[in-house]
């Protein structure tokens, strides 16, 4: 599949456009995103990924057992059977892990960093399927892979507005319409965070949904805090040495509520930490149990990349580095991290940035004792496989 350049991929606007005028703004609709779409699987080849344990996969029934009924994978192929002939949703989590052609889909957002894209959902609909209006909390934009889905826009929602009294879905009691399109393959709808929309299908239809990740801000202090306790001591505890007698024994005082600001506001201010807890955070696998640890007898990656074999990059795994200064730089690999000399920025860059790397550049750093044994450690650990050990 030829990816479309960032100006075609937004409709004639540059990326900096684009995310100064839209990101996180308001919808754009794009014609002809990807001119030169070819499907990357069909409706049989997605229900397939739906009989499979590891894949996350839902069927939405617009009026089933009861309005909206909610099916959770995975499915058998009589459950496909028994389906009606129209207003029914299967919906795949994660098909880019599982299918290099939907993960080849995110290069085209290279605009965008890597370590914020989440996964790509596909969508198969009969027709008049619709998991009905709702919102999201994340970026996404939906490529319309395979026939006609009409998309209708509404107002902007936020944690209080007022949802259908549903035990799994997040479907809005108020959707006021505001604008409405019939996307076709190749055509794309960006929705920023929080922006209702109701996709309906016009025929048999196929959306990839491609979602960013956005933690929220209870998620963050939650997650952060956790990774700081882990590296204090028992010892480290709040103080008050410079206490006055007290007026009142029951009251606390403003003097003891800024102490506890000054310990907190001391433990969060550290950049470096803060830095560290998010690039792991950020590149922890949806799957992990698809990453395993292997363990190849020494001289294998040499003799293989000798023999002409590449290295693929695991499609569970998740990498991302930040250069910290001059002479160190963090390489964050599927939620682990390891600090390494900033003189390796470019291996680190190029094992970060391909999903495939060939013979030849890996072999020009076999005299670098460092960099080949980065490249060694993130093969071992799962995050990196031999050609053809990935099928």
């Amino acid at each position: 599949m030829t990816l479309p350049q960032p100006a075609v991929l937004l409709g004639g606007i540059s990326p900096d456009v684009f995310l100064r005028d839209y990101w996180q703004k308001k919808p754009l609709l794009i014609r002809r995103a990807f001119p030169d779409l070819d499907n990357p699987l069909s409706p049989d080849e997605l229900a397939g990924l739906a009989l499979e344990e590891e894949v996350e996969s839902r069927i939405v029934l617009t009026q089933g057992v009861t309005p909206w009924e909610l099916r959770r994978g995975p499915f058998s192929e009589d459950d496909f059977k028994t389906l009606p002939e129209r207003d029914w949703t299967l919906l795949v989590q994660a098909v880019d892990q599982f299918v290099p052609e939907v993960a080849e889909l995110t290069r085209a957002f290279s605009f965008l960093p890597t370590w914020r894209i989440d996964d790509v959902m596909i969508s198969y609909a009969a027709p008049g399927g619709s998991v009905g209006p709702h919102f999201d909390n994340y970026d996404v934009f939906l490529l319309q892979s395979h026939g006609r889905r009409r998309w209708k826009i509404g107002q902007h929602c936020d944690d209080q507005s007022p949802l259908l009294d549903h035990p799994d879905l997040r479907i809005l009691r108020d959707f006021d319409e505001e604008q409405e399109w019939v996307l076709e393959p190749g055509d794309m709808l960006y929705i920023p965070p929080g922006i209702a929309h109701h996709g309906i299908a016009e025929d048999d239809c196929m959306t990839c949904s491609v979602g960013f990740r956005a933690p929220s801000h209870s998620e963050i202090l939650l997650h952060y805090t956790d990774f700081l306790s882990q590296h204090l001591g028992d010892g480290q505890r709040y103080s008050d040495s410079d206490m006055r007698a007290a007026n009142d024994p029951s009251a606390i005082d403003d003097q003891s509520i800024e102490r506890l600001q000054r310990i907190v506001l001391e433990l969060v201010q550290d950049k470096a930490a803060l830095a560290t807890w998010f690039g792991r955070h950020m590149t922890e696998p949806r799957y992990p149990e698809l990453i395993e640890p292997q363990e190849l007898p020494a001289g294998t990656l040499h003799e293989e990349l000798q023999n002409g074999y590449g290295l693929m990059r695991n499609p569970s795994s998740r990498l991302a580095y930040r250069l910290e200064n001059e002479e160190h730089l963090l390489l964050f690999a599927s939620g682990e991290h390891c600090v390494l000399p900033a003189t390796l920025l470019p291996i680190v860059q190029l094992v970060c940035n391909n999903d495939y790397l060939d013979c030849e550049a890996l072999l020009g750093w076999k005299n670098n004792g460092e960099a080949w044994t980065l490249i060694e450690q993130l093969l071992a650990k799962g995050d990196l496989l031999l050609e053809g050990d990935d099928e």
